[in-house]
C-alpha cells in the first residue's frame, strides 16, 4: 500500500495556460480522498498527473518514498477507472478483467483466481461470459472496477466513475465503492464535481477552484467551517444563502449583521438584525470584525438554519424576518421554501408539516448560532 505526496505541483500548457497551480497535498496510506470542484478546476488534470497520463510541469510527486515524475504509468503501481468505462467491446467480461494481467505474463491459473475473486467481490460472477454491450451501465462500471482490482495496485484513481449512471444507481454505487475501499484497504483518490458524492464517500475532501486548492478537510469540517465564500457555497445542497449585509455594533458593544431595505416602493421597507453570539467570536475574528463595523459584509446561513416553527420563533431574540413564499418543493422527508425577503432570495429547508404555501407571507427565524460572516472584499471567512 502507499501514501502519496504532491509537492508544489504545476501543470502549464503552451500559450501560458496554467491548469493546476502549486498543489501541495499529503495523502495517507489507505485513505479515501476526494477531489471536488466545478468543471475546469483542475481536479482531473491533477489525477492524470498522478497516473502519469499528463506530464508534471513543475514540482515533485512521490508514491510511497519513490519519486515518480519520470516513471511510466505502467510502472507506478496504480489503477485508473475512467468515466466512460473504457471496456473492449469485442472481449467478454472475463477477458476485459484479465487483459492487464495477460500483458504482464501472469500465469493463467493465477489470472482465473484473481478475476473470479474480483467478480465475487463485485457480484458480477454471473456476467463473466457476457460482452459489454449486453450489460447495463452499472454492470459495466463494476467490470471497470474489477479490471482495476485484479491488478492489486497500491493506489486506485477514479475519474468521475458514476457520472453516466442514473440517480438511483449512482446512490447504490456510492455505497458499493465505499464498501470496496474498506474491503481492499487501498488508497483511493476519487474525482467528482458532485458534492453529495464527496460528502458521503471521502475521509477527506480537497476542494479546488481555478487550479488552486481552496481547502482540505473532513466532510463535516468543510460543511461547518468553510474557509471562504466559494467553499461555503459549493458544499451543501441546496447551497448556503448569502445575504449582502452591513456589520453594526449595538449599544452594549455586541456585533450584529443588518440587512433589508428602506425602499417602500419595492418592499415593506424593513431592516432586520441578527446578533452575532459571543461564543462564535474568536480573538482573531473580533479584531477583523472591529475593522468592518459600518462596512458591507456577506452573511451566510444554511437552508436548514432558517426555521418557520413556532418554537424557534418564540425563542429567537433577533433574526426574525418576514418573507414572501415564492415556491414550495415537497421532498417527502422535508420541504424547501423559496422565499423573498426585502428583495433577498432565501431558501429554507423546513419540516414537511409546514403549512407555508406560495404567495403566503410568513415569519421565519434565522438561527444566530449557525450564521457565517465573510469579508466582502477578500471573500475569506471571519466567523463560522
Amino acid at each position: 500500500m502507499a501514501s502519496l505526496s504532491l509537492r508544489s505541483i504545476y501543470k502549464k500548457y503552451p500559450g501560458g495556460v496554467v491548469a493546476v497551480s502549486d498543489v501541495n497535498l499529503e495523502i495517507k496510506d489507505k485513505e479515501f480522498i476526494i477531489l471536488v470542484g466545478p468543471s475546469g478546476c483542475g481536479k482531473s488534470t491533477t489525477l492524470r498527473m498522478i497516473a502519469g497520463l499528463e506530464e508534471i510541469s513543475e514540482g515533485e510527486l512521490y508514491i510511497g518514498d519513490r519519486l515518480v515524475n519520470d516513471v511510466a504509468p505502467k510502472d507506478r503501481d496504480i489503477a485508473m477507472v475512467f468515466q466512460n468505462y473504457a471496456l473492449y467491446p469485442h472481449m467478454t467480461v472475463f477477458e476485459n478483467m484479465a487483459f492487464g494481467l495477460k500483458l504482464r505474463k501472469v500465469p493463467k491459473d493465477e489470472i482465473s483466481r484473481k478475476v473470479e475473486e474480483a467478480a465475487r467481490i463485485l457480484d458480477i460472477s454471473h456476467l463473466l461470459d457476457r460482452k459489454p454491450k449486453a450489460l447495463s451501465g452499472g454492470q459495466r462500471q463494476r467490470v471497470a472496477l474489477g479490471r482495476a482490482i485484479v491488478r492489486e495496485p497500491q493506489v486506485f484513481l477514479l475519474d468521475e466513475p458514476l457520472s453516466n449512471l442514473d440517480a438511483k444507481l449512482r446512490a447504490q454505487m456510492r455505497t458499493e465503492i465505499s464498501k470496496l475501499h474498506q474491503k481492499l484497504g487501498t488508497t483511493f483518490i476519487y474525482v467528482t464535481h458532485d458534492q453529495t458524492e464527496a460528502m458521503t464517500m471521502g475521509d477527506r475532501i480537497v476542494v479546488m477552484k481555478d487550479g488552486f486548492i481552496q481547502q482540505v478537510d473532513s466532510p463535516q469540517n468543510l460543511y461547518t467551517n468553510p474557509v471562504n465564500l466559494f467553499v461555503a457555497g459549493f458544499m451543501g445542497s441546496p447551497q448556503m444563502n448569502f445575504i449582502d449585509s452591513v456589520l453594526r455594533k449595538t449599544e452594549d458593544g455586541k456585533f450584529a449583521v443588518e440587512f433589508g431595505s428602506e425602499d417602500t416602493k419595492t418592499s415593506r421597507g424593513k431592516k432586520y438584525y441578527v446578533e452575532v453570539p459571543e461564543s462564535k467570536i474568536t480573538e482573531e475574528a473580533e479584531a477583523a470584525l472591529n475593522d468592518l463595523v459600518g462596512k458591507e459584509i456577506i452573511t451566510g446561513v444554511r437552508p436548514e438554519d432558517i426555521h418557520d416553527e413556532e418554537m424557534f420563533l418564540s425563542a429567537a431574540k433577533t433574526g426574525i424576518i418576514e418573507a414572501d413564499v415564492e415556491i414550495t418543493e415537497m421532498m417527502g422527508a422535508e420541504t424547501y421554501l423559496y422565499l423573498n425577503c426585502e428583495g433577498i432570495s432565501l431558501t429554507a429547508r423546513v419540516d414537511p408539516r409546514s403549512t407555508a404555501r406560495p404567495q403566503d407571507t410568513i415569519r421565519v427565524a434565522i438561527d444566530a448560532n449557525k450564521i457565517h460572516i465573510f469579508d466582502k472584499e477578500t471573500e475569506k471567512t471571519i466567523v463560522n
